[in-house]
């Protein structure tokens, strides 16, 4: 009875702050608006609960709404602009790097902390990862949060300095059959135990996503998932972050957040230098190389783009590299915590 008294107001609160973030128009709003809601709730004194096997189901379908929305075309698209994605690789490398050390040695975080909060993007799995015993969830939570809230604030921004028209959200797509659904989710719930088996770190949200991206890619399916699905796994995730948030202190929730604000100026000051050396490299719009490399969602970023009549194949193709990229190095962060214990 403990766990329903504590799970369905936590569930609520997350709902609750996360329409209203959606009705603000910000990206990943049940995810960001659900644990920002949780979080000052579970600071005010909310008992705030997932159990864990709600906690898995949300992560595997999490995992799937990565893996449904990536291109199947997108990949093809790569190797038509070498320079630009080079400086891809280049921003990403430099922003994660310095990032990491100035979260470790300015703010002295653990290494975890610092390494997973200074990925440009990617939130849903490095949270998954978060969750999973790597660094400290809300600190994480926090920084991210901060680094999205900003980048929403500086899109519009960027828009204003690159065209006049205003931006309109394109069609996400038709939802995948009942049937396709069904199997996808059976296959993906098959690779979170896989994963787990080998003790593979974020077990369900890396396993669920290589089952889903592997089967667009070999066109096994199409469609996405449907919005209800993600909705509810964006919402109990959104629970789960804010949770983390119950005995945390105002020094340590202004440090963190400040941790947040770091990032972001060193991941748009990095983003906007190299979209500059681009544009002058290859004559590209500033504004389409700068949404391409910004670090921040393909939703977000894609939409701008439609709005402000760049490629869009282009802004597409970026962030799908950026995705696979990040979701090779997260897993470091493994790796990375075994090195600082063992010294």
């Amino acid at each position: 009875m403990e766990v329903f008294r504590t799970l369905f107001p936590t569930l609520a609160v997350a709902l609750a702050g996360g329409l209203v973030a959606q009705a603000l128009g910000f990206p990943a709003g049940l995810l960001i608006g659900g644990a920002v809601a949780v979080s000052i709730a579970s600071i005010a004194g909310l008992k705030a609960h997932i159990p864990d096997p709600l906690r898995d189901v949300a992560f595997v379908i999490i995992g799937m709404t990565l893996g449904t929305n990536v291109s199947r075309n997108a990949l093809e698209l790569i190797n038509q602009w070498p320079l630009s994605i080079a400086g891809l690789l280049i921003v990403l490398v430099l922003i994660v790097v310095l990032a990491t050390l100035t979260l470790r040695f300015l703010f002295r975080f653990d290494l975890a902390t610092a390494y997973l909060s200074s990925f440009p993007g990617h939130l849903s799995f490095v949270l998954g990862m978060a969750e999973s015993g790597y660094g400290n969830p809300r600190q994480i939570a926090v920084i991210q949060s901060m680094r999205i809230l900003l980048l929403t604030v500086l899109v519009p921004i960027v828009a204003r300095f690159t065209s006049t028209t205003e931006m309109t959200i394109a069609p996400q797509g038709a939802d995948m059959n009942l049937t396709s659904l069904i199997l996808l989710a059976a296959a993906c719930t098959a690779g979170g135990f896989v994963f787990k088996l080998f003790k593979l770190p974020a077990a369900f949200v890396l396993g669920s996503m290589t089952v889903a991206t592997t089967g667009k890619l070999m066109g096994l399916y199409d469609g996405h998932l449907p919005v209800l699905l993600t909705s509810f796994g964006f919402v109990v995730m959104g629970s789960l972050i804010g949770s983390r948030f119950a005995g945390t202190t105002l020094r340590e929730l202004t440090r963190v957040a400040l941790g947040g604000v770091a990032v972001t100026i060193i991941s748009v000051a990095i983003v906007s230098a190299a979209a500059l050396i681009l544009t002058n490299m290859t004559g590209l719009p500033f504004g389409q190389l700068w949404l391409g490399l910004a670090p921040g969602a393909l939703e977000a970023m894609g939409a701008l783009g439609i709005a402000l009549g760049f490629d869009t194949a282009f802004i597409a193709a970026h962030h799908t590299l950026r995705f696979f990229i990040l979701t090779l190095a997260v897993p470091t962060v493994g790796f990375l915590r075994q090195r600082e214990t063992d010294r």
